[in-house]
């Protein structure tokens, strides 16, 4: 079998031609209908593994739909190119790498790298949580800060959120964004000889993450030796001599690998700032719960496969009705950056115009992803879904359990969940409405996603869940969906015009320059800031 992604147009199959037919006859359907027909459709409609149960009957899709998406999944060759990830092979194929991270919660089949930087967390952690592990006055450390952009922020920062229940004693905050008042927000309060600074840079070299660093640098140097970096610093790099430079030991630097993309390194040493809030036995059942989903996807027939079915269904939207974004509402403000999180993740995967074979597609990839938690977003945007002009297919999540035991908000948080998909169904359909302004259509699609409650196993399993379904989005696409030269052009830019605002000559900015970097509109902005 090849270890490479296939490259087949999906325009171009018989699954597709027949999708577009479907559509031109069920178009005007109503999901009512479809229960009228089959008032047990839930039972086909529906799937479940390990405390997860998927319900995707209040969809636009009929029994032939979905027999077609299947057929969809298997003329592009979903299977092989399921095995070419988990096999290793260079499907980032732009970048020559593979995509491994899969790999860094398989404890059965884990490289001996991987297994043996585990155990270096684990035992760092324990020493900063017992205290063995001081500052460079004896104190123990009670705070942690951690130092990253984009991968390196995103996804321990929404771990942490997500399982502060289970956070123990030490108090982690988050630097990303390069905006310095930012930085001084974050500073504010610190014990300097209490506080573990985590640098999370692969290069070593992110401008945002250098530029905090050495800002955080300087503030701490204000209360304490250089020679005390060495206790309060530690780092996630490739970069051995930028770092030991910096000042931080070499026994507090751990590795990431190239077949770890970002967005998806949480799971690695990036995730060191995870285990260190909420404990290592947390952070290993975290990986464990995303393993299990793994095989889930990797073994379960499709038409039970909860990732393959949620991108089907996507595309079903996305390609053939039109629909240009999905919401994600999670009942739980425990997931409150879940969102943020997902977008990184979906669009910058799949944000790509250009297939596998280096041609431009002729139809639509990727979606938008936006949303809120529970019932805040229903008294913010749920407007626009229930009456507005736009189709949007939505996904519900919610846990069936809570944590602190107030069974009474947790009744109302899940009858708020259940009745919302209820109502974007079938809206006022029956209902003797006197005025137009009170109608509501209704048929408007949702899958909610029932998890038997928030642990750190059924975190990972959620975050592999929508791991999984954008890399089934990207085969069907046929676009390449692991590589990210979009956020490359931005940044090479703003090189030349960093470069102009700290320039005291701004003949660059004179429009009678025929050597000018910059156009009218971009010229005129920085004479604007320089003013």
């Amino acid at each position: 079998m090849s270890h490479k992604l296939p490259k087949i147009n999906p325009t171009q199959t018989a699954a597709w031609a027949a999708l577009g037919e479907l559509y031109n006859a069920q178009k005007d359907w109503s999901m009512t209908d479809l229960f009228l027909n089959d008032p047990m459709r839930v039972n086909t409609f529906s799937a479940s593994t390990g405390g997860f149960y998927l319900d995707y009957s209040k969809n636009l899709i009929s029994d032939l739909v979905r027999e077609q998406l299947l057929h969809l999944a298997e003329q592009v060759q979903l299977k092989q190119a399921i095995e070419a990830q988990f096999a290793g092979g260079l499907i980032n194929e732009t970048e020559g790498r593979a995509v491994g991270h899969a790999q860094l919660r398989n404890f059965t089949q884990m490289p001996q790298e991987v297994a043996q930087t585990l155990e270096r967390i684990k035992s760092f952690v324990s020493a900063i949580e017992n205290g063995a592990h001081k500052g460079h006055t004896g104190l123990p450390i009670t705070h942690v800060v951690n130092v990253g952009i984009g991968g390196s922020d995103l996804g321990p920062d929404m771990v942490c959120e997500a399982l502060a229940y289970y956070k123990n004693h030490l108090e982690v905050r988050f630097v990303s964004n390069v905006d310095g008042d930012h930085v001084h927000e974050q500073l504010k309060g610190l014990p300097a000889e209490q506080t573990l600074f985590v640098i999370v840079s692969k290069t070593f070299t992110t401008q945002e993450t250098l530029t905090n660093a050495q800002t955080i640098r300087t503030w701490f140097l204000k209360q304490a030796p250089e020679s005390a970096i060495a206790h309060h610093f530690a780092a996630v790099s490739t970069n051995l001599d930028a770092v030991g430079a910096f000042g931080i030991d070499s026994e507090l630097v751990f590795p990431m690998w190239d077949w770890v993309g970002g967005r998806f390194s949480l799971w690695s040493a990036v995730g060191l700032s995870i285990a260190l809030s909420v404990g290592y036995d947390n952070f290993e059942s975290l990986l464990r719960g995303a393993h299990d989903m793994d095989l889930h996807f990797r073994e379960t027939e499709f038409d039970h496969n909860m990732p393959v079915l949620m991108a089907l269904i996507s595309v079903w939207y996305n390609n053939f009705y039109g629909a240009e974004s999905e919401c994600i509402v999670p009942y739980t403000q425990y997931l409150s950056k879940f969102v943020a999180y997902l977008q990184q993740g979906i669009m910058e995967s799949n944000g790509k115009y250009v297939d596998r074979n280096g041609d431009v597609v002729n139809y639509q990839t990727g979606t938008l992803v936006w949303g809120s938690t529970g019932t805040n977003a229903q008294h913010a945007f749920f407007q626009l879904i229930h009456q507005g002009t736009k189709l949007i297919p939505a996904d519900f999540i919610a846990f069936k359990a809570c944590l602190h035991g107030e069974q009474d908000h947790q009744n109302k948080l899940l009858a708020n969940c259940v009745a919302q998909t209820q109502a974007l169904m079938t809206g006022t359909q029956g209902q003797n409405i006197e005025s137009p302004y009170r109608v509501f259509t209704g048929n408007k699609p949702t899958n909610t996603l029932l998890i038997d409650k928030l642990t750190p196993e059924r975190l990972g399993g959620l975050i592999a869940l929508y791991e999984h379904k954008l890399f089934v989005q990207g085969v069907i696409w046929n676009i390449f969906s692991y590589d990210q030269w979009g956020v490359e052009l931005g940044k090479k830019l703003a090189v030349n015009v960093l470069s102009a605002l700290e320039s005291s000559d701004n003949s660059s900015l004179d429009s009678k320059n025929n050597h000018t970097n910059f156009d009218a509109s971009t010229a005129e902005l920085l004479r604007t800031i320089k003013e």
